[in-house]
């Protein structure tokens, strides 16, 4: 299938972009990376009257160290970030996950913005922001305003974004001192959205685990001071209660199954890699 037919803008500042946005509303997208607009397009999921393109915008293409968290801005690529120096220092969690998404095609074209905003519940980004307690930065011509991950990421597909706002930038929470992280996910190939994608951080006896490709958006929860025998039945628990669908890629019950034991994994990695942050320091 080919989309719908649109009217192309191409912006030439932040404020063009938010004029167009506030006089089309519902009828206008943004657009900058495409990866999963232009696919959705193709098959008439969406069908805009007005395409935006803020790819070009240098005023939204920069990655910030802003010293509690790191901000990248809404034209900013996957491979981009990936390429940050200090990444792995400053947000570890990142540069875990980064390297799973999709290609490095693919990543030097998506955008970090885009894929929060897309929402998909099996993306590695908006798992990592859930799970970091981060927040989003959108504007429009009412003005700004910045929430949580938990309050902008609504369900599959789904957020708190408004017809007249965008996503400016998304802001990662930096290394919490002494932490330990981990990611792994599992997928058909290489590449494919993830069938569970798994994080954690753990400080001294607290583990936040967060969860992707279960339920309709990234799943955290957080246990403190969790007896080791303890575990694998809160696993047990977690699996069952996020529930999880059969579809061409997987059953339920794999899925649960790869929650108990890529957990168990991921925690226990997250455990290693903040014990060696102890020693070194």
């Amino acid at each position: 299938m080919k989309p719908k037919g649109f009217e192309y803008i191409r912006a030439h500042s932040v404020e063009e972009a938010l004029d167009c946005l506030a006089s089309n509303g519902e009828d206008a997208k943004i657009i900058s990376g495409g990866n999963s607009l232009m696919a959705m397009l193709n098959f008439r999921l969406l069908e805009p009257k007005v395409l935006i393109d803020i790819s070009r915008l240098e005023a939204l293409s920069g990655i910030e160290d802003k010293g509690d968290h790191v901000e990248v801005e809404a034209a900013a690529t996957q491979a981009q970030l990936q390429a940050w120096p200090g990444l792995a220092e400053r947000v570890p969690l990142l540069a875990l996950a980064v390297p799973h998404i999709g290609h490095f095609q693919t990543r030097s074209k998506g955008t970090v913005c885009g894929s929060i905003a897309h929402s998909d519940p099996s993306s590695e980004l908006p798992l990592c922001l859930a799970l970091l307690g981060g927040s989003v930065v959108l504007r429009s011509k009412r003005g700004e305003q910045v929430l949580k991950a938990v309050d902008f990421q609504l369900g599959m597909l789904s957020t708190a974004c408004a017809d007249d706002e965008m996503v400016v930038a998304v802001r990662f929470p930096a290394k919490r001192h002494g932490a330990g992280y981990a990611f792994a996910e599992v997928a058909r190939r290489k590449g494919d959205f993830a069938i569970v994608a798994i994080a954690a951080e753990v400080v001294g006896g607290t583990i936040r685990l967060g969860i992707g490709g279960v339920a309709d958006k990234p799943a955290v929860r957080e246990w403190s001071d969790l007896a080791t025998d303890a575990l694998d039945d809160r696993l047990n628990e977690l699996a069952w209660e996020l529930g999880g669908n059969d579809d061409i890629h997987a059953t339920a019950k794999y899925r649960r199954q790869l929650v108990r034991r890529l957990g168990r994994e991921v925690i226990e990695t997250a455990q290693e890699n903040g014990a060696a942050v102890k020693e070194t320091n």
